[in-house]
């Protein structure tokens, strides 16, 4: 019985003294974020989609903050992000296309063949918003007012039952 209170004694010991450690190393090796990177990442969608040409909203966001790029590139923010960031940025706003002329942007929406979905998952897995419900070998659907059109979901799906189509603009589906 003494032995035990001697291992509890010692891992206890242990376990303050990693976790003092560990304490010291957090705030003496404490990196510091930029400010500005942290509110344009704030403002971002955090769809992590890719359609900005960047693996996810954090690296964009520091590529605007630090290296200067373009503002406009956020397709599922469209233009209110893109307003938001130029103000927080002090700087003129720009078409939201990422040209040189305005063009009115098209909104994409996943659309799934429910005839031929197997009901893998895979494009529910891939999808950053949750957008698409559905149940393993159940067939899967697109909620229309959550999906960003990031196409995200059309590759990973075996069958290739899921397309992009454009959103007809309507009041209902305006934004």
């Amino acid at each position: 019985m003494n032995t035990i209170w001697i291992a509890v004694g010692a891992l206890t010991l242990l376990g303050l003294v990693f976790g003092a450690i560990l304490g010291y190393a957090s705030r003496r090796f404490a990196v510091e974020d930029d400010p500005v990177v942290e509110k344009i990442d704030a403002i971002l969608p955090q769809s992590q989609c890719g359609q900005c040409g960047y693996p996810g909203c954090r690296p964009y966001a520091e590529a605007v903050g630090l290296q200067g790029e373009k503002i406009n590139r956020c397709a599922p923010g469209g233009e209110a992000v893109m307003l938001k960031i130029a103000e927080l940025l002090n700087v003129e706003p720009q078409p939201c296309d990422g040209e040189e002329q305005q063009a009115a942007p098209v909104r994409m929406l996943a659309v799934i063949d429910e005839n031929n979905c197997i009901g893998c998952t895979k494009c529910i897995q891939a999808c950053p918003v949750d957008a698409i419900v559905g149940a393993t070998r159940a067939m899967h659907t697109v909620m229309s007012d959550l999906c960003t059109g990031c196409n995200l979901c059309v590759d990973p799906c075996p069958t290739h039952c899921i397309e992009l189509r454009p959103v007809n603009e309507t009041p209902d589906s305006w934004k």
